[in-house]
């Protein structure tokens, strides 16, 4: 039997859901709530019970939109980082860009499905996907992935679009050569830490800290895509690719 979180902030679907999986008498609900932070709250308190979460819970059936700050994307990178590979099988009717975006950005790999709330709502078509979830396969609706894709190649024409409006800000400046105590000063900041925590996040947003690189030359290549306006990745000699391979050279377009 699997041992079941359901993360709804409608409290009649949710209730809906617990009753119908449950008759299937395969699934066992350990817990139901209506955010992503009351989702991780309880992961954390379970694990001080058993050092083994896994002995008493198997998967979550998350919806994306949810009660609280956090999504159900953010719920689950949130939960996986403390439980690697934590079985999530995420569903929604949201069509948002940004849902698209942090999945495409998670790097959630395996043990999760992805599907529309529309299609895939009776519990007899949502168990299979909570057994596969926990067997480590992945699924995603071909809708959803077609519009992560789509929303992939937006984005690579239009890196400022992953950045909100202060960090589009800082991030024009720090192309144009300015440090964080210029940055700082130009835009009202006593402490020049708070700049180094918006360049942090400007770095983690285009994945220039998804390898080891040390800040200046996280720095210098976030420059370089303020200047190309595009995504870049880099190979291992440090030379500067589009993000379909092609490499960057000096007569393209800045």
């Amino acid at each position: 039997m699997l041992k079941l979180i359901i993360v709804e902030d409608n409290p009649k679907l949710r209730s809906a859901l617990k009753s119908g999986l449950e008759a299937t008498g395969e699934i066992q609900t350990v817990h139901n709530c209506e955010s992503g932070e009351e989702a991780l709250k309880f992961c954390l308190q379970t694990s001080e019970v058993s050092e083994d979460l896994g002995s008493l819970l198997d998967v979550i059936l998350m919806d994306v939109h949810l009660a609280g700050e956090m999504h159900g994307i953010q719920t689950a990178i949130a939960i996986r980082r403390e439980f690697p590979r934590m079985p999530v099988v995420f569903y929604s009717i949201q069509d948002d860009d940004a849902y698209y975006r942090d999945f495409r950005q998670s790097g959630i790999l395996s043990h999760y499905a992805y599907v529309r709330k529309s299609n895939y709502l009776l519990p007899e078509m949502i168990l299979p996907l909570l057994k596969d979830a926990v067997a480590g396969r992945s699924f995603i609706d071909p809708d959803i992935e077609a519009r992560v894709q789509e929303v992939h190649q937006k984005d690579q024409h239009n890196p400022m679009a992953l950045l909100e409006p202060n960090e589009q800000v800082v991030a024009r400046m720090l192309a144009q050569g300015m440090t964080n105590e210029q940055i700082a000063a130009k835009l009202g900041f006593r402490d020049k830490r708070t700049i180094s925590r918006v360049n942090g996040q400007i770095y983690t947003v285009w994945g220039l800290k998804d390898s080891p690189t040390d800040e200046k030359i996280a720095r210098t290549r976030a420059a370089l895509i303020v200047q190309t306006g595009q995504l870049l990745q880099w190979d291992q000699r440090g030379t500067p690719l589009s993000m379909d391979g092609r490499a960057i050279s000096k007569n393209d377009d800045v």
